[in-house]
């Protein structure tokens, strides 16, 4: 999936502490908004994400944002075959006005022959009643919203008419802090300047859609949705140097509050065999256990259970704190994504025998975005593992290439051989790796992060050690084992690794 351009820009000097906070970010540190998603290369991981959105909040509604191009209408099928609720048509004229030059001004099309080829591309391939079509893109007047039903559209989404109607004056001083009517910025004294109120933005709907109406009207069509796709309505420009029988060739087609239940769960431990079909197990448990016992989940130790065999995808996507999976075999790619107060440990199955820290157990993408709880590995995992971690703790004995980009918080233990580009954009946390070979420096991202060595008796031996332990006890680790017997000898083989401004 292509974003528009690079998103918008925020500077660390406006990621104050509740930014911070909410980003799951350090204070001071330059974001992307939004991040880019790390575990969607492919139309098959989009459909995995999707999967996973629904599992964990089965009652939400799920759209994707597509930028107006030329070729949209087939990334729009397959967003629909993906099971998307909602295909989002993005023009080139709308976005953030911290968003970098050359976005502004050469990324995307207009949204109208986005959006028409778009609703054309689904009607052909019957898939036009799988998902609704939203666009927006600098839509300002009823004129707009009625020629974007007309070429297909069931949604219309605002952004910029908005915040004028508000006060905003597009100067484009977003990414700078110094927003002088206090909408884009983090400074007291500006943001006192902010005289936008509710009204003023009921006041421009008001006007907006008496505009539609009365233009529906004119066109002798009773509602938006009668309007939708009727292209034999729209006339191109008189002289116009452009073709439009493309354009206009299109037909008519056709969360939970989190209040608590006020139930007191009690503990229990299940046993479950599992498959490499079974995908995102545990993440309708942990959106059912968000809903009725709120974001903090359960009290340790309420539910674990133990399964044997071959993990699908997005094994204990989500998971919420109180629950434990002991995995006894192997695990596709995203385990553990976004987790969120969970345990997850995986081992080889009992009689396996191989060694564990030389085989790889776990695929690609491990603990994506997790904010916290724990995961521990008896084994090697994939590459990307850890990417944007901000607060679990997270063990393995061996990884691939770009462990831990743009880690933000929480620790990690490495207990074998890494790929390359280790700790790329890591900003917080901290993580300890396991250098036999010496020559972790040579794999590891020199800009990003600085090395220590772990001297005995130090808060970082004992941190270091706490984890180990903890890994030999939720895996049963033989490596974790070995090591912890030959300490003295092992120790100065650990490095620790901290972002380059933590140093």
């Amino acid at each position: 999936m292509r974003a528009r351009g690079e998103g918008g820009h925020l500077p660390g000097h406006k990621v104050d502490v509740l930014v911070g906070r909410l980003r799951h970010a350090r204070p001071g540190t330059s974001l992307i908004s939004p991040p880019p998603h790390h575990d969607i290369y492919s139309i098959e991981d989009l459909a995995q994400l999707v999967h996973d959105l629904k599992c964990v909040n089965p009652s939400a509604r799920v759209s994707v944002k597509l930028v107006s191009e030329a070729g949209v209408g087939t990334v729009a099928a397959g967003v629909a075959k993906a099971h998307a609720d909602t295909v989002i048509i993005s023009g080139f004229d709308g976005g953030t006005g911290a968003a970098p030059l050359s976005s502004q001004k050469h990324a995307g099309a207009p949204w109208e022959p986005g959006l028409a080829e778009a609703h054309q591309t689904l009607l052909l391939n019957d898939l036009r009643s799988r998902v609704r079509l939203q666009v927006d893109g600098q839509l300002r007047t009823g004129r707009d919203i009625v020629i974007a039903a007309l070429l297909g559209a069931d949604e219309f989404a605002f952004g910029t008419s908005m915040l004028v109607s508000l006060g905003c004056v597009q100067c484009r001083h977003c990414n700078l802090n110094a927003c002088p009517v206090g909408i884009a910025t983090q400074n007291p004294a500006l943001r006192a300047k902010f005289a936008g109120k509710p009204e003023h933005l009921q006041t421009y709907f008001r006007f907006l859609a008496q505009e539609v109406r009365e233009i529906l009207a004119s066109l002798g069509l009773p509602s938006l949705a009668a309007a939708r796709g009727r292209t034999d309505l729209l006339l191109p420009p008189e002289n116009s140097p452009f073709d439009f029988t493309a354009l206009l060739s299109g037909g008519a087609g056709g969360s939970p509050a989190n209040g608590g239940s006020g139930a007191k769960p009690l503990p229990l431990r299940l046993a479950r065999p599992i498959t490499n079909s079974h995908r995102s197990i545990g993440a309708s448990l942990a959106g059912e256990i968000a809903s009725r016992f709120g974001p903090d989940g359960l009290p340790d130790g309420t539910l674990a259970i133990d399964f044997t065999g071959t993990a699908g995808q997005s094994f204990g996507a989500f998971l919420a704190h109180g629950v434990t999976f002991n995995l006894r075999g192997a695990a596709n790619d995203y385990l553990g994504k976004s987790l969120s107060g969970g345990t997850i440990t995986v081992a080889p199955p009992p009689g396996a025998t191989f060694a564990p820290e030389d085989n790889t157990i776990a695929g690609n993408v491990v603990a994506y975005g997790a904010t916290t709880g724990s995961v521990f590995i008896s084994g090697r995992a994939g590459e990307r593992f850890g990417v944007r971690n901000s607060g679990a703790t997270l063990v393995a004995e061996g990884v691939g290439d770009h462990a831990l980009e743009y880690m933000t918080g929480g620790e990690a233990l490495i207990l074998g051989p890494t790929g390359i580009n280790f700790g790329a954009g890591m900003t917080g946390g901290e993580a300890f790796v396991l250098d036999l070979d010496g020559d972790f420096d040579l794999r590891c991202n020199l800009d990003s992060v600085d090395l220590h060595s772990i001297l005995p008796g130090t808060p970082e031996e004992a941190t270091l050690l706490r984890l180990l332990r903890a890994h030999h006890a939720a895996t049963s680790s033989p490596l974790a084992r070995r090591l912890l017997s030959d300490w003295p000898s092992i120790l100065p083989r650990f490095l620790q690794v901290l972002p380059a401004s933590a140093s």
